[in-house]
């Protein structure tokens, strides 16, 4: 339940990138020697990949409220628990591990957010590359009796997809180039990470990576990188309230999209090494594109703007002076919460699956609101920070599975925000 209408002002720390943890835990199967990850979003998807590896045989436990040991020298199955499967979609990153270490791998259909279609396909055209047979009754069946480094082109730039290509080749025999590869900056972390333990990888933050299979990995203590995409959620927020935020622990580099974007409506961000400031009394309005036309903000692989912000995008434009058009163009459900926010008031054409015309401002009012899935959760925490009167989100356990204590940290800004079983 939160009562909108009142300036957020503070200082809040960036939580460690979901995005990031959760690879990086599977990639914890590889490890022969315990490993210490710190900075780890104590969030519902990943404590479910922590049951998954325990589920596994390894000893995984938390050891701080962000802080998680993992020893996988015990790992005795490479069929995973369906329940757990089904709970999260980055189950399915355990798959490369699995096939390192054991050339087996039995993996359910995984879960995650309804946000449209999200295709497997790359991972197993991956996998196949490096030598698996795959077959698909149920669960994916995988085996090989050797994976072997090749050169591959990814059919698209998938993050989990090259995520699991990079877990199955740190240990593969010689040389794999990926190319076509994502390179969102949970994807160099986790190869940063790989590095850590041992692990030859070249070409960090492009989109051809070169990986040298080694014989063993061993252990490290690692921390996971801060998570932008919540360092612009609390951007947005701050904006469309009108208070002054301070959000610590940021990478200034992984901003690099995120910023002008933001420009587009009007959010002018203080940016230092570490810290992201956004001033008081912003003057919310759209700038437009040369020669006064319609501008257009529109999601795409790394570096172009990150496709879980269009929805924050969306939210904040309600309250900024001129129109926009916001394209998503990688999944076909993720815009459908917009009808939440014309119920409040916003004026909003959805012209197709992937694409909406905002006009503002608007004055939104308090309402009655369900979370589709996480970044829709958050984008409508945003808009009933900002409408008048109480609004009542459901289904909260979508906003908690991506934000870390969202209402806790709120509160601390000023916002009047609490928890109700209703």
């Amino acid at each position: 339940m939160i009562d909108g209408g009142r300036p957020l002002s503070g200082t809040v720390r960036a939580a460690g990138n979901k995005n990031g943890a959760l690879p990086i835990l599977a990639a914890t199967v590889l490890a022969s020697e315990p490993v210490v990850l710190a900075n780890v979003p104590r969030i519902r998807d990943v404590e479910t990949m922590v049951e998954l590896l325990a589920h596994t045989g390894a000893d995984a436990e938390w050891t701080g409220r962000n802080e998680v040991r993992v020893d996988a020298a015990n790992v005795n199955t490479w069929e995973l628990d369906p329940e757990l499967c089904r709970q999260i979609r980055a189950s399915f990153l355990l798959a490369g591990p699995l096939l390192a270490r054991f050339g087996r791998a039995t993996v359910p259909p995984p879960g995650g957010d309804v946000i449209g279609r999200r295709r497997l396909d790359t991972h197993i055209h991956a996998f196949a590359e490096l030598g698996v047979e795959v077959e698909v009754d149920g669960a994916y069946e995988m085996r090989t009796d050797r994976l072997t480094g090749t050169r591959m082109y990814l059919d698209e730039a998938s993050v989990m997809g090259t995520e699991n290509a990079v877990m199955a080749s740190v240990l593969a025999s010689g040389e794999t180039i990926v190319g076509h590869a994502a390179c969102e900056p949970h994807i160099q972390d986790l190869c940063r990470f790989l590095v850590s333990l041992g692990a030859q990888i070249d070409g960090i933050g492009s989109n051809v990576l070169r990986i040298t299979g080694v014989d063993r990995l061993g252990g490290s203590s690692y921390r996971i990188g801060p998570d932008h995409i919540e360092v612009a959620s609390f951007a947005g927020l701050a904006a469309v309230t009108g208070g002054e935020v301070t959000i610590e622990d940021v990478r200034a580099d992984d901003l690099i999209s995120i910023v002008p974007a933001f420009r587009k409506l009007g959010i002018e961000l203080d940016v230092s090494d570490s810290a992201v400031t956004v001033p008081a009394g912003q003057d919310l309005h759209i700038e437009d594109d040369l020669g006064g036309q319609i501008p257009k903000i529109e999601s795409g692989i790394w570096p172009a703007f990150p496709a879980d912000l269009t929805s924050i995008a969306v939210t904040v434009a309600t309250q900024a002076r001129g129109t926009v058009l916001v394209f998503e163009k990688m999944f076909e459900s993720r815009l459908f919460f917009v009808d939440k926010l014309v119920a409040m008031g916003a004026r909003i054409i959805l012209c197709d699956p992937h694409r909406v015309v905002v006009t503002g401002p608007t004055r939104l009012l308090g309402e009655r609101l369900e979370s589709p899935d996480i970044r829709a959760g958050m984008a409508m925490v945003i808009a009933a920070l900002s409408a008048e009167g109480r609004s009542t989100i459901g289904n909260i356990g979508q906003i908690d599975r991506g934000y870390e204590r969202i209402d806790e940290r709120l509160r601390r800004l000023g916002a009047s925000i609490e928890r109700a079983d209703l």
